[in-house]
Parts: structure tokens; sequence; C-alpha cells
């Protein structure tokens, strides 16, 4: 990707600064500028050198812009998508960072219909359950999937326009339906985090003393914002439900298995998770 001249990020925190350092460290963009509601948060991403300069005005932010990343929670995206729209007349292309993919992109075709849709939908599958500017890093999406939702309506230009983006920070990109992004989500993101902080929240506090490294590995999606966790599973809840069920019926075979000393029933599912887990390679 050639350099861009201005790139405004809308929400500086982890992904957002983690951006705004990757292509800093890559010498992709001239200026990059932070726009947000809380001066703290952008004073912080000024510190680490994730942005070159932050306004709390959002005409200030945009009107400039040739490219523009939505980094906001899930339950502002579309807003902010339809503002840098209205706001950012030089962007080529618009894109967000969100973790749900269908609801954005439906009510921002829906909004954007009958005129140029530069909007392309991103999520950058990497992360950390820790927040802010002051833990982004410039190497966080190399060799990270991106997966890449556009709208019908997006012109072939601008969704390459999007590949050449987030493969020059080091990503793999891969594109997908909204809805499939969202099914495929709910069983490797969102199931997870549900399920580890169910776990975490019927663990005794007494026990934390005894709790080694698998209880921290399995819960440690757990400390995450909780408000961010709301809107995900707010915006893809019949996904998450559909996954959620299916696990249910797994518990209930194993504690069936567990209840009659059916060993070799559970051996079997256990040894199908390990190359399930296996699989991943790492």
């Amino acid at each position: 990707m050639s350099t861009t001249r201005n790139v405004a990020i809308i929400g500086v925190g982890l992904i957002g600064g983690s951006i705004g350092l990757a292509l800093h460290k890559r010498g992709l963009a001239e200026c990059v500028t932070g726009f947000g509601r809380r001066q703290e948060s952008l004073e912080k991403a000024l510190a680490v050198g994730a942005i070159d300069r932050a306004t709390t005005d959002p005409k200030d932010a945009l009107q400039e812009a040739d490219l523009v990343i939505v980094a906001t929670p899930v339950a502002s995206v579309v807003e902010d998508i339809l503002r840098a729209d209205q706001l950012a007349p030089r962007a080529s292309w618009i894109t967000d960072v969100g973790s749900t993919k269908g609801e954005i992109c439906q009510a921002t075709d829906k909004s954007l219909k009958g005129r140029p849709n530069r909007f392309v939908g991103s999520h950058p599958l990497a992360g950390d359950h820790r927040t802010g500017p002051e833990n982004a890093r410039p190497d966080l999406f190399e060799g990270r999937t991106v997966v890449i939702t556009p709208p019908p309506a997006t012109n072939t230009n601008t969704i390459q326009l999007a590949c050449e983006f987030w493969a020059s920070l080091g990503a793999v990109v891969r594109s997908m339906d909204p809805a499939e992004h969202d099914r495929a989500l709910a069983a490797t993101s969102h199931l997870p985090h549900l399920v580890a902080s169910a776990l975490a929240s019927v663990t005794p506090e007494e026990y934390l003393p005894l709790a080694a490294t698998g209880w921290g590995d399995t819960t440690r999606i757990a400390a995450s914002d909780p408000d961010l966790w709301v809107q995900i599973f707010a915006q893809n809840s019949n996904s998450v439900i559909e996954q959620l069920d299916r696990l249910i019926d797994r518990l209930n075979q194993l504690r069936g298995a567990l209840d009659s000393g059916s060993t070799e029933s559970l051996r079997n599912t256990l040894q199908r998770a390990k190359e399930i887990r296996n699989a991943l390679g790492n």
C-alpha cells in the first residue's frame, strides 16, 4: 500500500491505537489524527505515539481525512460510519473494526442506499483482554487474520484498497459474508468469552489461592471490558444462542458420562477435543 496522507481513527483504544502505531512503524501515513470523546484517552494515544494529533471535534478530525477507521464499540459503529461519510468528503474508503458484522453492514448499507458506498466492514482477529491505547502494539496484526465483509454495493476498487491496507499491516486478509462471519465468530470468539465469564463467575473466591495456570488460561478473557462484550452479545445473540445450545448438549453428555461412570465416552470427548485444539497449531 502506498503512503496515505491523512488517516483519521475514530476511537483510539487498543485496536485503534495499534493501527496508528503500525502505520507509523511502516511509514504508511503522513499524519494520523485521533478523534474521541475523552481527552484523557486521546492524551494517552499521543503519549505512546499512536497518533500525531488529537481532537474531540469530528469535523476537525474528518474533513481532511483520506482514510477513516472506526474503532469504537459496536453499538456506536453505524453512527460513526454515517458521520464519517458526511464529514469526510476526501476519504476514498471507510472501515470499522467491530467484532460483529451483520447488523453493522445491514444498517450501513440501508442508510447509504442510492449513494456511493465507500464502506468496507473489517474485523481484525487480534486483540487483548487489556484495553486502552497504553496497551497498543505496532505488531498486533502481523500474521493475524482480518476478515473484510464488503456490502454488495461496494465497488471492487474500494475492496482492493481494504485488502491492500490490512496486508500492509502484516495481516492475512479473508473476505466473508457478514452473516457467515457472525456465525463463525459466535463459535470461535463470542461463545468462548461467555464460557470464560461463566466459569470465572462460579468459582468460589476462597479457592482463588489454589487457581493455577489451567484456571488462569481458561478465564483470561473474562477480564475484558464487560460493557464492550454486552454490546457484542446483543448484536450477535441468535448465533451465540445457537452455539450455546450445542455446548449445553455436550456438557449434558459429559455430565451423563461422569454420572454413569462411562470412562470410554468421557475419553472419546477428551480425545476429540485434543485433536481439534492441536489442529490450530499454536
